[in-house]
């Protein structure tokens, strides 16, 4: 009996596990300070609360341009993105390279675990504080980040 294609199938099959389920490690905890340090000068995390920037509240799941009263860039408004974890992993890291033409000036959060771990606490940000299950496997690229940098 061969085993070496069982072993490959049952080894792929932890990997794509581990990668749709790369943000379930984020601490709450961190990312509420690092959204205090990072965030909260420009978004709040309560709800209807509008800053500089729109506020937070139950982002995850939402889609890209939608928290009333809220100035939005075209830019924003044209790209199609409903806000998943893998979204936001991607778009925190270099939001203006994301979405070129957006209005947000933070340049992005470089390091991955830093990333999670503000994802992991903006989805708490939702009534009853009960994290969706909003990873995808794919992330695919909103329409206005077609343009090549």
């Amino acid at each position: 009996m061969n085993l070496e294609t069982p072993f490959r199938t049952v080894t792929l099959a932890l990997i794509l596990a581990a990668a749709t389920s790369a943000h379930a490690g984020g601490d709450p905890a961190r990312g509420a300070d690092l959204f205090k340090q990072n965030c909260s000068a420009c978004h709040s995390p309560e709800r209807g609360q509008n800053l500089i920037g729109p506020s937070l509240y139950s982002v995850v799941g939402r889609n890209a341009a939608s928290v009333a009263n809220f100035s939005y860039s075209s830019a924003m408004k044209d790209s199609g993105v409903v806000w998943t974890e893998d979204r936001l992993m991607v778009y925190l890291k270099a939001p203006r390279r994301y979405i070129p033409g957006v209005k947000m000036m933070f340049p992005g959060l470089e390091d991955q675990q830093d990333r999670e771990n503000v994802i992991a606490f903006l989805e708490t940000l939702r009534d009853g504080g009960a994290p969706s299950n909003m990873a995808t496997s794919q992330v695919p690229s909103p329409r206005t980040s077609r343009v090549s940098n």
